[in-house]
């Protein structure tokens, strides 16, 4: 259980990288494949902590970039254009479409908002890091859960 517990969990990590996996539910379900196997309490004690660790990351992935998002003047549906141009810019240029997409529907949504194209780069840049930010709390959050888990592997 331990062997299948580290493969989720590295695929999950991978996963946050490469935005095609669900890299926190996977960290999530291998620490829990481990615990069941455990069926100790100090498994489960690893597993509500992770969970709890998890749990704020997926939180403030959402929340602190949607904030700057709002503050910046800089709507959802920019978000969604360049969600959409992104998942398209993935099947026409394998991996390196989507970020390509990505910022070009943003730069495209807040050039048809604003009207000017200093303006829909501020914008589009904003929104860039925004997304840089929940990547990096989510990659965080998924350190610190496998972190708990070692620990809880080598102290248990």
């Amino acid at each position: 259980m331990t062997a299948l517990a580290a493969v989720l969990i590295a695929v999950g990590l991978l996963g946050i990288v490469i935005p095609l996996l669900p890299g926190l539910v996977l960290i999530w379900a291998g620490i829990a494949v481990w615990a069941i196997g455990r069926s100790e309490p100090s498994g489960w004690l690893v597993l509500g902590a992770a969970s709890v660790v998890l749990a704020l990351g997926l939180l403030l992935k959402y929340l602190l970039p949607g904030r700057r998002m709002r503050e910046a003047g800089v709507p959802w549906i920019t978000l969604a254009v360049g969600s959409v141009l992104g998942v398209l810019g993935f099947f026409v240029i394998p991996v390196l479409g989507l970020p390509i997409g990505f910022v070009l529907g943003i730069f495209l949504a807040e050039l048809g908002r604003l009207g000017e194209s200093r303006p829909a780069w501020a914008s589009a840049r904003t929104a860039v890091t925004a997304v840089g930010l929940s990547l990096l709390i989510e990659f965080g959050a998924g350190l610190i859960a496998t972190t708990v888990w070692l620990l809880g592997l080598l102290l248990t």
